[in-house]
């Protein structure tokens, strides 16, 4: 397809025409300062001034040029870059009267971007009535940040009644060099834990477990987290009312310091720009040597969190203006890794040129544990497909054949060996019933579990023995034994918690395989082929009864012949959605990778 991609920012308005089929620019609408002297270039050759100002004129003025130049270019739809989604979006979405309503709304939690992004949509719907407009939300990707990972500590009733919660940035810009990191090392991203950092004027990084997002650090807006080429980043709040006390600002006048006026500019006092900031810097400006460390520091306390938050790190990737073109900056953000065994290759490091063609260089010694890659993003070509995939196939609810669900309460699987120790050499499990998958049974086996905390004393195991042991619970199990369990699909037991395993025979303790199951569907291939998906990927499944309607998302796709359809949550998700037995769900909308109700897990 070819995708018209439209990105507003607070000054310039970037757009390009790009096949999604090779990723080429058909056509490159660059518009610069909007707001005083707008020039507007195509193709980076020809340049034309526009006596406009404002985004709407501006772009009244641009796209009958723009239509000009696409001659007899086809477009199929237009994909709009919308900084917030706030709590409503969280995938690419069609963009409608209730749509444009909502943007609107979430104006208060980007008052420099969502105005201008809806301002962009507006225009260009006046010009392109009659294909199809999508938006895709910078905060998306994070939508799968657990509660502990996106909750302040503030209270309950004032964060439910503003929806306050961490969103997170930059998500499309996160999810494409992750998986371009992915695929440069050949390896599947469900199996891989990167942190990425995206640093250009505005900075931010991301914890990616499996292909889910499950840290940031930019929050409810983008204010927070690193530091910044304006924005302070990080910062003690009570500072914030110590500046209101001793200077007299007001609440706008504090908006402004954090936002236009701190981060790189504050303390080197020469600007936002780093290039300007390291050449000073190298001619002895102690302010901007300043503002240098302070910057990488910020980024390596980040990198030993996120590393911790997931249990260890594979790949830790660079992008953004600064990140992909700054060999010191790449330098002062990763030494001192060795611990993590991340190992800087300083020649790779000074040798990195990215372009179209070499989109990701690795600047770590071959046998460094963990990889250093600078990987150039393309967030106009994740746009343009995530929009073209949205529109491929029927968006409505695909509710032919309903899913059947089940509640999983707490169970065990055991590996031969575990399953010996526990009830003596040789022993096999005995069927007490068939479950629904077949072949799998629950056994007349139990097994006493022990936490930190307290003990569950008959915890039934099923069949048959699996290549290794894994205890499977709920949230509210987790917080009864005391263990701190990841939510993992079945068989992904890396750094997770052990625990205490009690039989007959013996009293054993394993090192990991205590974890709460990521709520999934298994089907056969024929049922995928139903539905327009594919093992691994994520999408949504509604739930209907007579008194009540429920979404649940991020369900796990788990396809094989061996399967029968069925959808299985825990049982703390079942008794708050007070699902009963024969309770069916209905998957919606299936199109490819990062669609309307989907994200590929690849």
């Amino acid at each position: 397809m070819n995708i018209l991609v439209i990105n507003c920012g607070s000054s310039s308005i970037k757009s390009a025409v790009i096949s999604t089929e090779t990723g080429d620019r058909l056509l490159v609408m660059d518009i610069e300062r909007v707001l005083d002297q707008p020039t507007i270039t195509f193709n980076q050759l020809e340049k034309i001034d526009c006596s406009h100002t404002g985004h709407k004129d501006v772009l009244a003025y641009s796209f009958p040029l723009l239509l000009e130049r696409l001659k007899s270019t086809n477009l199929d739809a237009i994909g709009h870059r919308v900084v917030h989604g706030g709590k409503y979006f969280d995938e690419p979405t069609l963009i409608d009267t209730n749509v444009e309503e909502k943007i609107k709304e979430l104006e208060i939690l980007a008052p420099l971007h969502n105005p201008v992004n809806l301002e962009g949509i507006k225009i260009s719907k006046s010009f392109f009535k009659e294909i199809p407009h999508v938006a895709v939300f910078d905060t998306a990707f994070h939508a799968t940040l657990p509660r502990r990972a996106k909750t302040y500590a503030l209270p309950h009733e004032l964060m439910k009644k503003h929806n306050i919660q961490r969103y997170g940035f930059h998500g499309t810009s996160h999810d494409f060099v992750s998986k371009e990191a992915a695929q440069f090392l050949q390896r599947d991203i469900k199996e891989l834990r990167i942190i990425t950092c995206h640093l250009g004027n505005g900075c931010s990084m991301a914890a990616i477990e499996y292909g889910r997002s499950v840290e940031t650090s930019m929050g409810m807006t983008p204010l927070e987290g690193l530091v910044m080429g304006t924005r302070s980043g990080d910062i003690d709040a009570g500072l914030l009312v110590y500046l209101q006390e001793q200077e007299g600002l007001n609440a706008n006048e504090i908006d402004r310091l954090l936002n236009k006026e701190s981060g790189i500019k504050g303390i080197s006092g020469v600007g936002n720009d780093m290039r300007d900031v390291i050449e000073k810097a190298s001619n002895g400006d102690d302010q901007c040597r300043l503002a240098i460390q302070v910057f990488a520091h910020r980024i390596r306390k980040y990198i030993g969190a996120y590393a911790t938050v997931m249990g260890g790190v594979d790949a830790i990737v660079f992008t953004g203006g600064v990140g992909e073109n700054s060999a010191m900056i790449r330098h002062r953000c990763t030494q001192r890794l060795d611990f993590l065994g991340a190992m800087l290759n300083e020649d790779k490091n000074n040798d990195i040129q990215l372009n179209k063609d070499t989109p990701v260089e690795a600047f770590s010694w071959n046998h460094s544990r963990v990889h250093l890659l600078a990987v150039k993003t393309d967030e106009q070509l994740s746009i343009a497909r995530q929009t073209s995939k949205l529109i491929e196939k029927d968006l409505k609810v695909n509710s032919i054949p309903a899913i059947p669900v089940a509640i999983s309460a707490r169970h065990i699987h055991l590996d031969q060996e575990t399953l010996e120790k526990l009830f003596g050499k040789g022993y096999q499990l005995t069927i007490k019933k068939p479950l629904s998958q077949p072949n799998q049974f629950a056994a007349n086996e139990t097994v006493k579990v022990i936490g930190p905390k307290n003990s569950f004393e008959t915890v039934r195991i099923l069949g048959p023995v699996r290549s290794k042991t894994q205890l499977e619970i709920s949230r509210t199990d987790e917080f009864f034994l005391g263990i701190d369990a990841p939510i993992r699909e079945s068989g992904k037991t890396e750094n997770s918690p052990g625990c205490i395993l009690e039989g007959p025979n013996d009293r054993i303790q394993i090192k990991e395989g205590v974890i709460c199951a990521w709520r999934h569907i298994h089907m056969t291939p024929e049922d995928a082929q139903i539905f327009g998906v594919e093992d691994r990927d994520i999408v949504d499944v509604k739930m209907n009864s007579e008194d009540r309607s429920l979404v649940f998302g991020n369900v796990l796709i788990r396809v094989s012949p061996k399967y029968k359809l069925e959808m299985h949550i825990d049982t703390d998700e079942g008794n708050a959605a007070e699902i009963t037995r024969g309770a069916t769900g209905v998957l919606l909308s299936t199109n490819g990778e990062a669609r309307l109700t989907k994200k590929k897990l690849k």
